[in-house]
């Protein structure tokens, strides 16, 4: 069989549960084994952005939140959705500019990545924005951020000795790490 070739037969897709930010599937399969089998898949109902700020001293920006899935404090890079059929470096912007206060003058995508293609489709893409100007943050209702100012080396550290454990944040700081050569 061709690699691209998609060796899963999907006979039934029901929705189970459904909100403004994803819908669940239950689906009835055939897997590439030829067996049945079943499968569900969350689908998000936006894209995911992230952003690495970093300035001229070449600090980065964290964002600390209490993340209510985890049930724990997590440090990331500022991040979050992009409506889909928009264009995610204008969501990028909107997010750092609420996360941070800060503006960038210089855009730079980095990635797109999955970020659990075993269980959901979401998408997300990765910016570098430098030459940064500080303003104002427009946090979102749901968010009570902190913001903390780290060499990017700290950041890659955390990464390391998994204090930062935010898949996107992850991929983010050490591909913008490995792309600046830090």
């Amino acid at each position: 069989m061709n690699a691209s070739e998609n060796p899963w037969k999907t006979h039934t897709s029901t929705v189970v549960y459904d909100n403004n930010w994803l819908t669940i599937r239950h689906e009835e399969v055939t897997t590439p084994a030829g067996t049945p089998g079943i499968y569900g898949v969350v689908s998000f109902k936006n894209k995911a952005v992230g952003v690495v700020p970093i300035d001229a001293e070449g600090n980065i920006y964290l964002v600390g939140q209490y993340r209510y899935t985890l049930n724990e404090y997590s440090w990331e890079i500022p991040e979050g959705g992009c409506p889909i059929g928009t264009d995610p470096l204008d969501s990028a912007k909107r997010e750092l500019k609420e996360e941070t206060g800060l503006e960038a003058r210089r855009w730079t995508p980095i990635a797109r990545i999955h970020t659990s293609n075993s269980a959901t489709d979401e998408e997300g893409f990765i910016f570098l924005a430098q030459d940064l100007v500080q303003g104002e943050q427009e946090p979102e209702d749901t968010e009570d951020l902190q913001v903390r100012k780290v060499p990017l080396t700290e950041a890659v550290r955390m990464v390391m000795a998994s204090e930062i454990t935010d898949a996107i944040s992850m991929t983010a700081i050490l591909m913008v790490s490995r792309t600046l050569g830090v």
